[in-house]
């Protein structure tokens, strides 16, 4: 089970150039992808998700052209959208049967199934009956999830996912996730750097439309170790560096985080480089190149 993105481009009405020749080969497992915003993380998602055709090259799954056989591809894709809109009133057991007859579970008794094991995995079981629009930002976000998990997705793709979850229902979804992600291919598009550490086997930072670097968030910090150090903002000017983050310390001074060959200031030691600091790195050797 493989999903294909072969040469894609897509160019909107106002010029702007979303993606520029994407290409990837996504087997099962949990997938993320990096960017700042404006990158093209969004339009690569939807048109994966078959809500945009490209204009340039074809997307695969099983073979087939997602855009040739997309209710095929449907009924095996599960999207959760970073803005996920609900009828106001409705009680939420009701929302996700019409949602599995959407999604081709025709009979009753496989609807009941479904429905009740994603609220059951979502934690929404004692909030089933009461209406979607009475939920707070974090059970609204748990029962997009519970909607993307009713047809046993093979393809899933997630937008900011943990958007508005507090950390007890973040914990929960992405142990979700985890789970899924073993037999299924899941996309995971964040700007937590910390979740596709935890998470995700492979990943790619897009930036302007294009795929800059695919990675294993496990080892590519090791690719900067001995060269990511943290200087008082004020030494800045001594010292030829690439800034990669900063951070307040308990005394209200600002530490910068940089990359730089070799040790910018006497006696200073290397600081244990993070996938964070590999995002950066890439993302200010590309602006510069």
């Amino acid at each position: 089970m493989t999903l294909s993105v072969r040469n894609v481009s897509k160019t909107y009405p106002n010029g702007v150039k979303a993606l520029r020749s994407i290409n990837l080969e996504l087997q099962p497992g949990m997938f993320g992808l990096l960017g700042p915003n404006g990158a093209g993380k969004s339009s690569l998602m939807r048109t994966i998700a078959t809500l945009q055709r490209p204009d340039e090259g074809n997307v695969f799954f099983a073979d087939k052209d997602i855009f040739q056989h997309t209710v095929f591809f449907r009924q095996r894709l599960g999207f959760l959208p970073q803005d996920f809109g609900v009828y106001p009133g409705e009680k939420a057991i009701n929302l996700l049967h019409y949602f599995a007859r959407l999604k081709g579970i025709a009979g009753k008794k496989d609807r009941d199934y479904a429905v009740d094991r994603v609220l059951e995995l979502t934690n929404l079981s004692e909030a089933a009956r009461r209406p979607v629009s009475s939920f707070s930002g974090g059970m609204k976000q748990r029962f997009g999830i519970a909607q993307l998990l009713l047809n046993d997705p093979k393809v899933i793709i997630t937008d900011e996912p943990t958007a508005g979850l507090d950390p007890a229902e973040r914990t929960r979804f992405l142990n979700v996730l985890r789970g899924v992600g073993t037999e299924n291919i899941v996309i995971f598009s964040t700007h937590l750097v910390e979740d596709i550490s935890a998470l995700c086997r492979e990943s790619v930072i897009i930036d302007h439309g294009e795929i800059l670097t695919r990675f294993s968030p496990q080892t590519a910090a090791a690719e900067l170790r001995g060269k990511v150090w943290e200087i008082p903002s004020e030494a800045v000017t001594e010292v030829p560096f690439t800034k990669l983050s900063e951070r307040y310390t308990d005394g209200n001074e600002v530490l910068l985080r940089i990359f730089a060959e070799r040790c910018p200031l006497p006696g200073l030691q290397p600081a244990e480089p993070k996938t964070e600091d590999f995002y950066f790195y890439t993302l200010n050797r590309q602006n510069h190149a």
